[in-house]
């Protein structure tokens, strides 16, 4: 396997691989019949089974979502959602058929904010909320809803990699971190 060419940037996901929805593969991509060195490992919303199946630059040129009538966001998911701004239908297209999406243990969501939608950052636990993710605290705690002693035994039960996990994004524009959290 050897990667031939960049992977495509994405405006809302810029580290695909690192957030583990991109992985290193010799698969060929059922979109444009390549293997590319790279194959998506994200949630496919289709009517055929394309797990595993697409290539990044087929999510990202929008060919994977017109040929497949595919989505790796739901649409509805991309704000509106308690104090989350609504975003234009350009902005929630871009996000749910040109973005490689996220496994969260529920429906996923896509955070918003300054009327965008924000940058997904990865799933965290309590380290990374305690660490460099700490400015996502405000809106995972109001998201929830918790006071202050449910909130302090959740925030320490949050697990990056099991449930309950945290879910953080960053505002593209005035670089406030965000995002929600959800259990199995």
């Amino acid at each position: 396997m050897r990667r031939t060419e960049p992977l495509p940037d994405f405006t809302y996901h810029p580290d695909p691989l690192g957030t583990g929805s991109v992985e290193p593969s010799d698969a060929t991509c059922q979109c444009c019949g390549r293997a590319r060195g790279f194959i998506y490992t994200g949630p496919v919303f289709a009517t055929e089974d394309l797990e595993s199946a697409l290539c990044p630059w087929c999510i990202a040129d929008g060919t994977a979502a017109q040929k497949f009538e595919a989505e790796f966001v739901d649409s509805a998911a991309v704000g509106g959602y308690g104090e989350w701004v609504s975003v234009p239908t350009e902005v929630a297209a871009i996000v749910s058929r040109r973005t490689p999406g996220f496994s969260g243990w529920q429906q996923e969501r896509w955070w918003t904010h300054c009327g965008d939608a924000a940058v997904f950052l990865g799933a965290a636990g309590a380290s990374e909320i305690a660490g460099p993710w700490a400015g996502a605290i405000a809106s995972l705690r109001a998201d929830v809803g918790y006071d202050d002693l449910t909130w302090a035994d959740y925030a320490a039960a949050l697990d990056k990699d099991r449930g309950p996990t945290a879910y953080v994004f960053r505002c593209r524009h005035c670089g406030q971190l965000g995002g929600y959290s959800d259990c199995h």
